[in-house]
């Protein structure tokens, strides 16, 4: 492409010169495309927001949280009314009794004024009807929401109190009156007024008849209670309200915890377990933090050990291929002794990695429910063939140190296996005139079985070291073993819920010693009865033999 003052020429692959103008062209179409493209990733952002605002509404309505204030509010509010509508019903039967004690005790004073009042006119006791029902009107003055009437032969003639003065316009409360022949109490609903309670009190003299009435507004009287009701109704409301925003803010603050476990679990990957939940404060939640913190601890210590132990045994299986294809490629096959030499090197070397991969495959058995098979055995019965099959190891000096008696329910092969395994450990760190000794002894609580010898023994540093998988002790050659016979021994004891012990020190042998739990054989199943032995384990100490 050449590029002259404003000019821009270029030619296509094949040759073709190409103008300006035509580059202008194909400029402008990508820049459209470029644009479309834009658009197009800007709406499905757009609309995969919206999509997210939605799942994120509906997760939210199905939280844990919501759920929870939805159950406080609910509660709340049913606790609420409930109280309000019993608070209402009480109150409304006591203000009913008060306006009958009320109507009562005026229906009372009316009888006995008839029975002992004095005329004022006369000085004597009433002589008509009319006189008493007026005299009696008088001199009472109803209350605010009540009315004094009094009925002439089933007319209204009297009434005290401006409230009556709607009742005798209303024929359904005349005709009530009237209907109470004998007296007693009535109700009736007035238009715009309401329930009105009232009583009647017969009065007969000289052939004329009267009535004393004393009615009362009850409606008035349940509609003020109705205001306090209406005033209770808001303040729940809005106690209601305030207890919503205050659940949903405590309830938040509850669950934080709940939700940065969920966090920490999205971020979490095999490749890094490093994530943890800040914990604060001292209540369940809080706890299960502590909890999942102590979980991902584990998680993280087991995918290290894990991944550590794949690269050691990706690097164990390395070394013998390596060696076996190395002395392939460099094989001349006409040289009968080299291919004589270099097919037994290849047979070690598999031989190897065989015993490699059997190691590896019991470790990996050590943490599955079967991997032991527990069964009684004699415990001094195991000491014996542990050290007969040892003498077969190599020559030493073989010596039984003590041997206990009795029964106990383990796995007889797998605690050969880890006793065999040490005498073997034994037998290559030690040279033919060394001693290498087995032995066992119980308690009430532990068995323990161990192998001592008396080769170089053990650094404090190493201790603990040797016990790792592929780790191996000073002095020790790669092609001695596989570096995983102590790992076994450890896997076998902490099946059992025991340990092993090391009792060294450079110079002074070492001595290994398996302990497991002593667990009672149950009755008829104890193999040291078959031989007529049934006392339990205990150190029986023989004559140490040497063999």
């Amino acid at each position: 492409m050449t590029v002259s003052g404003a000019t821009v020429s270029a030619t296509t692959p094949s040759g073709t010169p190409v103008s300006g103008a035509t580059v202008s062209a194909t400029t402008a179409r990508r820049t459209r495309a470029s644009a479309t493209t834009a658009r197009r990733t800007t709406a499905s952002a757009t609309t995969v927001k919206r999509w997210w605002s939605r799942r994120t509404l509906v997760e939210q309505a199905r939280s844990v949280r919501t759920r929870i204030l939805a159950s406080v509010v609910l509660l709340t509010a049913v606790g609420l009314v409930g109280a309000g509508f019993a608070a209402y019903v009480v109150q409304a039967a006591r203000i009913d009794s008060r306006i009958d004690e009320a109507i009562g005790q005026e229906i009372d004073e009316f009888t006995a004024f008839a029975q002992e009042g004095v005329d004022p006119a006369t000085g004597r006791g009433f002589d008509s009807v009319d006189r008493l029902l007026e005299t009696a009107l008088e001199r009472n003055v109803p209350a605010e929401h009540e009315a004094l009437l009094a009925f002439l032969d089933g007319k209204p003639r009297i009434v005290q109190g401006r409230a009556g003065k709607t009742l005798v316009a209303y024929p359904p409360f005349v005709q009530a009156v009237k209907a109470l022949d004998s007296g007693g109490f009535g109700t009736v609903n007035v238009p715009a007024a309401g329930d009105v309670r009232f009583a009647v009190k017969l009065v007969r003299q000289d052939g004329r008849s009267g009535a004393f009435v004393v009615a009362y507004y009850s409606a008035f009287e349940h509609a003020e209670f109705i205001d306090a009701v209406r005033v209770y109704s808001v303040v729940a409301t809005i106690a209601l309200m305030a207890i919503g925003v205050g659940g949903w803010v405590v309830a938040g603050r509850l669950l934080k915890p709940l939700r940065d476990l969920r966090a920490t679990a999205h971020e979490i990957s095999d490749s890094d377990l490093a994530q943890r939940i800040a914990v604060s404060g001292n209540d369940d939640v809080s706890d299960l933090a502590v909890t999942f913190n102590a979980m991902l601890d584990r998680l993280e210590q087991a995918f290290a050990t894990q991944r550590q132990f794949l690269d050691d045994a990706g690097h164990e299986l390395r070394t013998p291929i390596t060696i076996v294809r190395g002395h392939m490629e460099l094989l001349d096959e006409g040289d009968v002794a080299e291919v004589q030499a270099t097919r037994t090197l290849v047979i070690d070397e598999l031989d190897r990695m065989g015993r490699l991969v059997d190691d590896l495959v019991v470790l990996a058995k050590a943490g599955r429910p079967d991997f032991l098979r527990l069964d009684a055995l004699d415990v001094g019965v195991l000491t014996d063939d542990v050290l007969d099959k040892a003498r077969g190891l190599g020559h030493r000096k073989w010596v039984l140190d003590a041997r206990a008696s009795g029964s106990f329910i383990a796995d007889r092969q797998r605690l050969t296996q880890a006793l065999i395994q040490l005498a073997a450990n034994a037998v290559r760190h030690t040279e033919p005139s060394d001693v290498v000794a087995i032995g066992s002894s119980a308690d009430s609580t532990w068995v323990r079985l161990w192998v001592r010898d008396s080769g170089p023994g053990v650094r404090s540093e190493d201790a603990t070291r040797i016990f790792d998988r592929f780790e191996r002790g000073v002095g020790a050659a790669r092609s001695d073993s596989s570096g995983l016979g102590l790992s076994i021994v450890r896997a076998i004891a902490e099946a059992h819920d025991g340990r092993v012990l090391l009792d060294s020190s450079p110079g002074r042998g070492a001595t290994f010693t398996v302990v497991v739990p002593l667990r009672a054989v149950p009755a008829g199943q104890d193999p040291a009865t078959d031989t007529g032995d049934n006392r339990s384990p205990t150190l029986q100490p023989s004559a140490t033999r040497v063999h």
